[in-house]
Order: C-alpha cells, then structure tokens, then sequence
C-alpha cells in the first residue's frame, strides 16, 4: 500500500511538473482581423500573416532576405537557365520562366497541386474583374505554355526584375465555380475563401483553417495532406483582441502565448514596457524591418492639392522626438517609402525636418490665416481643418493622432479623429479611398520590391478594377509610371539604383504622403518556443511555421 501511495504521489508530481514542451497547441494574439482570406485579394498585413500557415506563395524571402522557391524543385534565374530573355511575336522583349511544381504537394483534401492550378490562378489574375491585389501581379506574364501536370512555362513582357517572384495559387478544382461571374465584383462575394473558409481543399500549407469566427479567431489544425516536414502543434489559434492594451493583459495572464511583430499585435512601447517589469517572463525580439509607418492624404481635398500646404503639414511635426520619446529611438524618421536597409535606397531627397514657423508661412503664403480661436482660414472662411483617421484601438497610434494633432494645432490646422476598426478602416474606407483627408496606417514590403502597387496609376482602385489597387493617395503621374516601368525591366542593380533614386526623389518632392518612421517589429515569444525566426520583411514568419516547436 505504501509503495502505491508512493507510486501515485510520484505521478501527481509528475504531472505537476510537466515540462513546457508538452504544450501541443499555440495561441497567438493579434490586433486585427482579417478583413477577407482570399490571398490575392484585399493587401493588408495580418490577412497576409494569417494565411502563411495556410497557403504557400510560389516563392518567397526567407530570414536572410534570399529569394527561395517554396512550391517549385528550384528557383528559375537568368544565370542558371531557368529564365531565358525571349523576343516575342509582336517583336517586344521578353523572358521565358520555367517552373517545375514539387511532385508532392497536394490541396488539404488530397488533391495534387498542378499546373491546372497554376494556369487557373494565372487566367484569373489577368482579369480585371477579379479584383486581384496580389504583390506580384500575374498579368506579368502575357501567355502561359503547360508542359505537363507539374511544369509550366510562363512568358512574361515587358521584362521585369521579379519575373521569378509569384503569389499563392488558387485550387482550379474549388474556385473554378466561383470565378465564373461576369460583373466586376462577382469573384469577391463568390469566393469560398470568404464565403466558406474552412471547406476542405483550400489549403496547401502545414495547417488548414478548421475554424473561422468572424471578428474574433480563426483555428488551424495540420493539414493531413501535407507532404513537408510534419508540424509540431496540434492547434494554433489567431486571437483578435483590438485593443492593444487588452492583448497585453491577455498575454500576461496566459491566454495568450506569442505576441507576434509581423502582424498588428502589440505596440512598440507597450513592449518596452513589458520588457522592464517582466525581463524573464519572455524572450522578446526588436526586429529592424521594412514596415513603413505614414500618414496617405487624399490628393482631392480642395486644401489638400496645394503642396505649400502638403509641406506645412510635414514640417510642423517633430518626427524625431516623437521617436525617441515613444520607441526609445529605435524606429528611424523616414524621409520616404524606401528603408536604408534596402539597396535601392538614396538618401538624395528632400527632407522635412520640423520647422513649424516655415510651417506657418507656408500656409499663410497659400492664403490660410490664423482665426480668432487659431485655426486657419481662407479668403473664404474655409477652415483649415482634416479628418484623421487610423486603426482604433491601437493605442500607440492613437497616442501619436493625439501628438501630431497637437503639434498641428500650433500651426494653426485642426484635425478632427475620426478612427475607425481595422476591418472597416482597410475592408471600405482606404480600400475604396472613401476618407477625405489624412489616414494613418503601416505597410511592409518584400525586399526590392516595386512601388508598382501603391504608386503607379492602374492601381488607383476603382469599381472599374473592383477596388483592386493599393494606390490610395490616388499617384497619376506619368513620369512615376515610366520609372516603374523601367526600374521593373532593369536587371542589373547597379543600373536600377539611379531610377529608384528618381522614384524617391519625386515621391520626397510631391509630399502626397508623410513619411513617419520605419518599425522595429516588437515580438513577445514565450521562452519554451523553439525554430522560431521573424524575418524583417513582407514574407511573414510563418511560411515556415513547421520550423516552429515546444521546448
């Protein structure tokens, strides 16, 4: 009897002091919800995030910014014969990129991932009406040849720098219904990555969606059709909580084990701060990163498309105390959309340091005059006022609404807050470039990537385009085009750095967006979460979540 009782004292222990690595599942809390799933539509950050357990883009950069093949045997280049430049039959120049698809992938219900899947995504990306937003347009490529079930030639004119860069497929044996509308708009309300996310053959990653509750959490559980390196965690969960200080309780507590920087989570400060009073609570990561922090205006306001006044509200803000007093000056000012950290950055531009008397005399040069309760005016009575908008909830973002807000005041230019939920903020108002005067949010970039998406003219959305551009501040510039173009056709890196030197220099000189800063990406990791790697740039963490285990 005693040895028993021994016996079951010693197991009671035992199973007190399970060691951490037992932990099967992982939660991860976030700031926003996604406002769709389709992975070629809708370009926000956390979308982006969540799909990576999911779905696979073709390629990708991983942590040491090295472009990688993830659905391909091999990475198709120039040098190694993979691409080959080509002169069409219209006489226009033009290269020819070969992709081999690993003979192993397969859709979440078992279904081979092909070159039907290929050619379908393709097709579908070179419709307008599909609503397409993807980073990499497919429309690069102006014909298709399929050799067989797993390789493909795509031809893609003009040439461009990222011919060998493709987005996420789309399972032609699923979707192919759901693309038969004929208006604008019909893909998006088709879909079933919207409509019916966690139907079975969805998914070629590690983890499938097997539960979705809108606005609240979505539920992956491994995908049994996966072929690649078996994942760890029986089940992650996508938590949204809005509000960022809620989220910081919820992690403290421990519903919530990772705090992730490559998604909207917790803010800079707020990691600071935790960092001080639970130094050993959880391991914590400040990742330099290509997010980049600004404020978009809305180019059609009447106020708004006289530069002087675009200048006035750039130099009266201080930028640089900002950031040392919120961030500990860990998030550099940015003078444009192009981190120092890329190689096709120039410091070679305009640069707006804060000088609020130059502000004023800007505005007053533009005929605003302070009123009798310091607000500007013009001729008209007009006042010189703009509604702000950014994510709420996020409280560091609100605090620096409330600073920028302030330090307009001084140069007498009123801003009226006018916050509104990520979903709504990203899913309609900038979307559909629905605000009327400033909104402030972040976007993060793949390394060398084109400012195709956000600045040139095709991409200002429309219900034309169903809304599918980024080009929220509304960039019809000829001369932007024509650089973009030519940056994207100039293969030798040393030849695209003057074009992108030009590119910043005009966006610097236009001031229809004002630069804030470049992001540190704060993580908040627990200690026992091992192969865990954040990447710096805009192929998330989690396209290689099968690394990830507990210790």
């Amino acid at each position: 009897m005693k040895l028993r009782a021994l016996a079951g004292a010693l197991a009671v222990t035992t199973a007190l002091a399970a060691p951490a690595f037992a932990k099967d599942d992982l939660v991860i809390g976030v700031a926003q919800f996604a406002p769709s799933l389709n992975p070629n539509i809708d370009p926000t950050v956390i979308k982006s995030y969540v799909l990576d357990f999911a779905i696979r883009p073709m390629t990708a950069f991983d942590k040491d910014w090295k472009l990688t093949c993830l659905l391909c045997t091999s990475l198709p280049t120039v040098d190694n014969g993979g691409a080959k430049l080509e002169t069409l039959k219209d006489g226009s120049k033009g290269i020819a990129v070969t992709y081999t698809l690993k003979p192993d992938l397969k859709w979440s219900d078992g279904t081979p991932v092909t070159t039907k899947d290929l050619a379908f995504t393709w097709k579908l990306g070179t419709d307008p009406k599909s609503g397409f937003s993807n980073n990499h347009p497919w429309d690069r490529a102006k014909s298709m040849d399929v050799v067989d079930d797993h390789t493909a030639v795509l031809h893609v004119s003009p040439i461009v720098t990222d011919y060998n860069q493709w987005d996420q497929l789309l399972p032609a044996h699923i979707e192919a219904k759901a693309a038969e509308g004929k208006e604008p708009g019909d893909y998006l309300k088709a879909t079933l990555y919207n409509r019916a996310p966690t139907t079975v053959g969805l998914w070629n990653g590690p983890y499938v969606v097997s539960g979705y509750d809108s606005g609240s959490q979505i539920v992956f559980t491994p995908n049994p059709a996966w072929a690649g390196a078996k994942p760890y965690f029986k089940r992650i969960v996508i938590k949204t909580i809005e509000n960022t200080a809620a989220l910081s309780a919820n992690l403290l507590s421990g519903d919530i084990d990772l705090a992730p920087g490559d998604a909207p989570a917790l803010t800079i400060d707020q990691v600071i701060a935790l960092q001080a009073q639970n130094p050993d609570k959880f391991s914590y990561i400040f990742k330099p990163s290509l997010t980049y922090e600004h404020i978009d205006l809305k180019i059609e306001n009447p106020a708004l498309q006289d530069l002087r006044v675009r200048q006035a509200l750039l130099y009266a803000i201080d930028r640089d105390t900002m950031v040392k007093r919120l961030f500990n000056g860990m998030q550099p000012v940015a003078a444009t959309w192009v981190n120092p950290l890329d190689p096709n950055y120039t410091k070679d531009t305009a640069t707006y340091s804060y000088q609020p008397d130059k502000a004023k005399q800007l505005l007053a040069a533009a005929g605003w005059k302070p009123g009798t309760d310091g607000i500007c005016r013009n001729d008209k009575g007009d006042r010189l006022s703009f509604e702000f908008a950014t994510t709420a909830g996020n409280k560091l973002r609100e605090l620096q609404e409330q600073v920028l807000q302030s330090q307009w005041k001084v140069a007498c230019v009123e801003t009226v807050i006018k916050n509104e939920p990520a979903r709504t903020l990203f899913g309609e108002t900038t979307k559909k470039r629905s605000f009327t005067g400033l909104v402030m949010y972040g976007w993060s970039s793949a390394v060398g990537e084109s400012p195709r998406k956000t600045q040139f003219s095709d991409q200002i959305p429309t219900a034309a385009n169903n809304f599918g551009g980024a080009n929220y501040i509304g960039l019809n510039d000829p001369k932007v085009d024509a650089d973009i173009i030519a940056a994207e056709a100039e293969l030798e890196p040393a030849k695209q750095k003057p074009i992108w030197a030009e590119m910043q220099k005009i966006y610097a000189e236009q001031v229809r967006v004002l630069p804030l800063f470049f992001r540190a990406e704060p993580y908040v990791v627990p200690k026992w979460l091992k192969g865990f790697t954040p990447t710096g740039h805009g192929d998330y963490s989690p396209l290689w979540v099968e690394n990830w285990s507990a210790e």
